[in-house]
């Protein structure tokens, strides 16, 4: 198999499920119609409800959801072989995601642009609505501590690296002073991108330096460092440190992914990783269960990802110019998404097999695999450091990547450049996810809280705001100090997945309400049957084996007791959800968008 195969095989399935099953979705299923206001229209107060162009608005929706998940999970799922990824890659999506991002997005603008727990309180009553906002508390926590292992991994013992990033904070916050100031978003835009290539070309210089002995830490170190990044990045001003990161990192994420389709069509590199490996049956170094249900638990973004909801039910609705703008900003940024996955899938399983696992297992367990590295000692050497034992997908996808691109004769001396760059990339894009990520969680404090001190829901009360800003980082930094990769990951996946049931349960909900055929919510029930199944087992499987298994390395007490808080709620949500189900169905179907929305 080469790579080149798999790349057209997946852009063309990608496409025709856009044309076919993005249209039954948006003129069948959720009637899209431009009969009434958009929530932007109605509330317009050119802040948070600003009527956008659709491609603008497809822009922030495809850089807000498209963080870490769709690069680490297929790289991390790449030990299960190359045919599991790409199958759930491409199914999961076209049958789950992109249904999933539609109908979240279509429920959240019929309330208004409300977040799905207050949808889920109105659509299906106080109780679910209750349960939908504690699961997306425990979940965000989770989520944050997931993708600052893939950060913390790629970091540790790398003063190039941290050089690189490190330097992107005051970067980005002098591009946000100097827009801010001059509002020419061109030339910020290109002083940013300019300093970010000098940050990233100085690195030999600064490794070497005693610059690089002091930013040389180790693991344990640098999960103290991020979450006391994150405080700073949740209580300042959203101008000035979180939109410009965002719009810098979204600018070399198209770039680089472009980048990688044109360097697979020149060198069309085999795939080395067989269809199926001896792992799918469980013990693997990356994740200890077997491929079902851990292909659909370790591959989220991508396929269908419930942090997608926090978006869809947040910005997003409050920027579509028309309802028909659902079908490209929601379904199809969820098909571009796993495009996304599918080509980091292909620069790990381009990799030598026992160099995929010598990066992605510690020494002593690829000893155990009885595994001779091929490239690996070559690459090493190139790039100027060691990679065994990098766990947590970001090498991997770094060094797959570069030995891509240094099979471009006029590229071949650069590996150790492109290396430290597709570090420099993934760490952005995720430290933007975890900006946005601890302001959400932050908020959902606020909302929690404020029931018990009224003061605390008041956003624009600083002792509040810095309170739960440090609250929201100590949960999921605690996560992170106390984890590894296998079991955290493990952890955001059961609650990513179970997130996204959630918002299948109240995209049914609502489906069921507005469709003219009641079966048409098939489209939600289906990839709802088989995730709501799978998350559930794969939650027991890794309470049971691993995190309250005294004799497992992941033992860990508290993600046990997270995991079984997480499947509690899922589980009253679904009794609320079918209890409302049984009555919708004996009900006629409501036959207008239920929004407030005045005539256009």
């Amino acid at each position: 198999m080469n790579a080149i195969t798999i790349v057209i095989g997946a852009i063309c399935i990608l496409i025709i499920a856009y044309r076919l099953y993005g249209t039954f979705m948006a003129v069948k299923v959720l009637k899209l119609n431009n009969d009434t206001l958009t929530p932007a229209h109605e509330f317009n107060d050119g802040k948070d409800y600003v009527p956008t162009n659709k491609w603008v608005t497809f822009g922030h929706h495809f850089a807000a959801i498209a963080a870490a998940g769709p690069l680490v999970g297929p790289i991390l799922a790449a030990q299960f072989g190359y045919l599991p990824g790409l199958l759930w890659l491409l199914i999961g999506a076209v049958i789950g995601g992109a249904v999933h991002d539609a109908v979240v997005l279509f429920a959240s603008m019929r309330r208004k642009g409300k977040s799905l727990s207050e949808v889920a309180k109105e659509e299906m009553g106080p109780v679910a609505g209750f349960c939908t906002g504690l699961a997306m508390l425990f979940i965000i926590v989770i989520t944050m501590a997931g993708l600052s292992m893939v950060v913390l991994n790629a970091l540790q013992n790398n003063p190039w690296g941290t050089f690189a990033v490190g330097i992107t904070i005051p970067i980005a916050m002098g591009v946000g002073l100097l827009y801010k100031k001059t509002g020419n978003l061109k030339l910020s835009s290109t002083i940013g991108f300019l300093l970010i290539m000098a940050g990233v070309f100085s690195g030999p210089w600064i490794q070497h330096s005693v610059i690089g002995e002091w930013l040389t830490f180790d693991a344990k170190t640098l999960a103290i460092i991020l979450p006391a990044y994150a405080f700073f990045a949740a209580a300042l001003p959203v101008w000035l440190l979180l939109a410009p990161r965002d719009y810098l990192s979204s600018f070399m994420k198209i770039g680089v992914f472009v980048a990688l389709i044109i360097g697979v069509f020149i060198i069309n590199p085999p795939i080395h990783m067989p269809a199926l490996s001896q792992f799918i049956h469980g013990g693997g170094p990356t994740m200890t269960g077997p491929v079902w249900p851990f292909i659909s638990i370790t591959i989220a973004c991508g396929a269908i990802s419930g942090f997608h909801a926090f978006i869809g039910s947040g910005t997003t609705p409050k920027m579509l110019d028309k309802w028909t703008d659902i079908k490209p900003v929601a379904f199809g940024a969820m098909l571009v998404e796993s495009l996304v996955g599918v080509m980091a899938l292909v620069a790990a399983t381009a990799l030598q097999p026992a160099d995929y696992f010598a990066i992605n297992s510690t020494p002593e367990v690829f000893k155990t695999l009885g595994m001779h590295v091929v490239n690996l000692p070559h690459l090493s050497s190139e790039i100027g450091m060691d990679l065994a034992g990098r766990t947590g997908g970001a090498v991997t996808l770094a060094v797959g990547m570069t030995y891509i691109f240094t099979k471009i004769h006029w590229f071949s001396n650069l590996a150790p450049f492109f290396y430290q760059f597709v570090i420099l990339f993934e760490a952005v894009f995720i430290l933007t996810a975890i900006d946005s990520g601890t302001r959400v969680a932050r908020y959902l404090l606020q909302d929690f809280l404020g029931e018990l001190y009224k003061p605390l829901k008041k956003t624009d009360w600083q002792p509040g705001t810095i309170f739960t800003s440090a609250l929201a980082c100590f949960m999921w930094g605690y996560l992170l100090y106390s984890g590894d990769i296998g079991s955290v990951w493990a952890l955001f996946g059961v609650s990513n997945q179970l997130m996204a049931s959630i918002g299948l349960i109240v995209g049914a909900t609502v489906i069921l309400k507005i469709a003219d055929k009641k079966r048409y919510v098939l489209t939600c029930l289906i990839p709802l049957a088989y995730l709501y199944v799978t998350v559930n087992y794969a939650g027991y499987w890794m309470i049971k084996n691993v995190y309250l298994n005294h004799a497992a390395p992941g033992y860990n007490v508290l993600n046990g007791i997270l995991s079984i808080i997480m499947l509690i709620l899922g589980l009253v949500i679904m009794v609320a959800a079918l209890k409302n189900w049984y009555n919708l169905i004996k009900a006629p179907a409501i036959p207008d968008l239920e929004t407030s929305a005045r005539k256009a």
